[in-house]
């Protein structure tokens, strides 16, 4: 859909990891998908969007075309090769100093702190305003932290509480993530604005009626493989399950590079209890195959200990499909308890095990999920969330 608006030239900046790549491998994640997805619906409208990344691979190319008015642009900070996340602060002065050579922008849009650490002051420069999305925020020693969330350094601290207080704009994907801005970093109110994500319900969509379904039941979980995940509650709740109704676990994402050996950890779990041959873990998958997994389970299981919105969640429900999530964060939002799926404040194994039971036991029940997901999921669009970041850059443009 067209803007009835003048175009925008509008610059995403994304420092450490490229919406390029292929969500699930690495640090490539949820924010990934909304910024390239948020990008070619933005030009959709007709804007003109660059997205500026990290070379991280001496073969990428300056700069590439992902479709019509989006340019996916590499700078070189730091070596040409991938870098673990926390490693990344060493090169926000040189991306700055590469950042400041482009444009013109209308406005800039930092993604996660390390962006808007480069990009707010080549904004004030410049005299253009500056956004900033987090997408994760980080806790102090003295914050209460969700299990598998580690409190992050005193630079990473300072610099979102002077981001959130010194940004035209901050734009966040939940109330949750709103709550967290306005409480954790003390960023003003009347310049929060909640922009939820969306999904592409062409790709991820309910199977054909009447399809067949895989002679053994699955249940996937779709998420990097880090304890922030909480995958050792999905495996556990498997091996609650009675073997009569026993579905194989389905694991599709990447091991982080923060990780360590908890890959190894979550096969040792799945032995230990007896359930090794029912986890089974393919790595990361292509949006497209990702869609098609989803689509023949019989449940997506979103157990994260954190999460700002949880847009894996909005897939399942996309695919008709129920969702099982943990009541973290912006799953709350994602998942409409008891209508869309179900949200468990508990992390018992033994709780989220009779819920998944239910689900592969209890037809009607299901379908009803199924059903109500896929029709919250359509209300749900990229285009929608674009006309979302298309307000904030006007407002704040003094357009709006």
């Amino acid at each position: 859909m067209t803007s009835t608006t003048e175009p925008l030239r509008i610059g995403l900046v994304s420092l450490h990891t490229s919406p390029g790549d292929e969500p699930g491998s690495g640090e490539v994640g949820g924010m990934n998908v909304v910024v390239r997805h948020q990008a070619e619906a933005l030009a959709d409208r007709g804007h003109h969007v660059e997205i500026i990344t990290r070379r991280s691979s001496p073969n990428q190319p300056d700069s590439v075309s992902l479709v019509p008015g989006v340019c996916l642009r590499f700078l070189s900070a730091g070596p040409a090769a991938p870098v673990p996340k926390g490693e990344h602060d060493a090169f926000i002065e040189p991306f700055r100093h590469e950042l400041a050579a482009l444009g013109p922008f209308d406005v800039l849009h930092a993604h996660h702190w390390f962006s808007g650490a480069a990009a707010l002051p080549v904004a004030r420069q410049r005299g253009i305003p500056h956004v900033q999305s987090f997408h994760s925020i980080a806790a102090d020693s003295a914050t209460p932290l969700s299990e598998g969330e580690r409190p992050e350094s005193a630079g990473r601290m300072a610099g979102e509480a002077t981001l959130a207080r010194d940004s035209d704009a901050v734009v966040v994907v939940s109330e949750a993530e709103a709550d967290t801005v306005r409480e954790r970093l003390g960023g003003d109110p009347a310049r929060v604005w909640i922009v939820p994500p969306g999904v592409d319900g062409s790709v991820f969509r309910p199977a054909p009626a009447g399809a067949r379904r895989a002679e053994t039941p699955y249940v996937v979980a779709a998420a990097r493989v880090q304890p922030l995940k909480g995958l050792d509650l999905a495996i556990a709740a498997i091996a609650g399950i009675s073997p009569a109704a026993r579905p194989t676990l389905v694991i599709a994402g990447d091991a982080s590079s923060e990780a360590g050996d908890h890959l190894a950890e979550l096969r040792r779990l799945a032995e230990s209890l007896g359930v090794a041959e029912r986890v089974t873990f393919i790595g990361p998958q292509t949006r497209a195959d990702l869609a098609l997994l989803f689509r023949g389970s019989s449940a997506v299981l979103v157990p994260s200990h954190s999460e700002t919105y949880g847009l894996v969640a909005l897939e399942g429900s996309a695919s008709g499909v129920p969702v099982v999530a943990a009541a973290a964060g912006g799953l709350r939002e994602a998942v409409l308890d008891g209508e869309t799926g179900v949200v468990l404040e508990s992390r018992a194994p033994e709780d989220w095990a009779a819920e998944i039971e239910r689900i592969l036991t209890e037809p009607t029940y299901a379908a009803d999920l199924s059903a109500a997901g896929r029709e919250h999921a359509e209300r749900l669009s990229w285009e929608r969330s674009a006309a979302g970041l298309e307000r904030v850059y006007l407002r704040v443009l003094g357009r709006g």
